[in-house]
């Protein structure tokens, strides 16, 4: 698979402020693919790091995987307002920080946003000018062999993923922008010039 970038690293004139770009899309259709592209041909681009009260995975890395932060400190956060949006799933919370989007656009540098439907809609209230893209799959049927051909779920979890999926491509219309993700290498092109062109 080849990244083409042609083109796309010409800015003809940089806006003082920076933009807020919202991606999101149903497990299995390639977000994480496409955001890793799009971070090739733009490495100025920063990417908004989640904050949970989870405990780290083996692996993780705090301040590149997530923000590791007790339940305490993220609650004090939720008094104060300073989650742009935030969820509580499996009794750990997770939240990605207003200030980080604030300070991040008013220095004029492009922040990226990998979060789903639910997420996007809170962002969206206290951020209404969020440039928003969707990726689709290209059918419900092609969804389902990619998350069997991975082979990292049992089949309840893909039922689950899949039913999520419904639901969230159902709320496609909260987004200005489609990308049907079919070929992939066409998808990651289509990205790049859509985030390219407002750039």
């Amino acid at each position: 698979m080849m990244t083409n970038c042609s083109g796309s690293s010409h800015i003809a004139s940089k806006p003082s402020l920076g933009r807020r770009f919202i991606i999101s899309a149903p497990s299995g259709t390639g977000k994480t693919t496409l955001c890793r592209a799009l971070r090739r041909c733009f490495p100025d681009i920063r990417y908004s790091v989640s904050y949970t009260t989870r405990p780290p995975r083996e692996g993780e890395q705090d301040g590149i995987d997530y923000h590791f932060i007790t339940k305490e400190d993220f609650e004090a956060g939720l008094a104060r307002g300073l989650w742009a949006e935030w969820a509580q799933v499996h009794g750990n919370y997770y939240g990605t920080s207003a200030e980080f989007l604030e300070k991040t656009v008013a220095a004029g540098q492009d922040v990226l946003l990998d979060i789903d439907v639910q997420g996007a809609r809170q962002i969206l209230k206290r951020f209404p000018d969020s440039v928003t893209v969707f990726i689709m799959p290209p059918s419900m049927v092609e969804l389902k062999r990619r998350l069997t051909q991975r082979g990292t779920d049992a089949p309840e979890v893909i039922d689950r993923r899949l039913t999520n999926a419904a639901s969230e491509i159902a709320q496609k219309d909260l987004y200005r922008h489609l990308i049907v993700n079919d070929q992939l290498d066409d998808a990651i092109k289509a990205f790049i010039a859509l985030i390219g062109a407002y750039r």
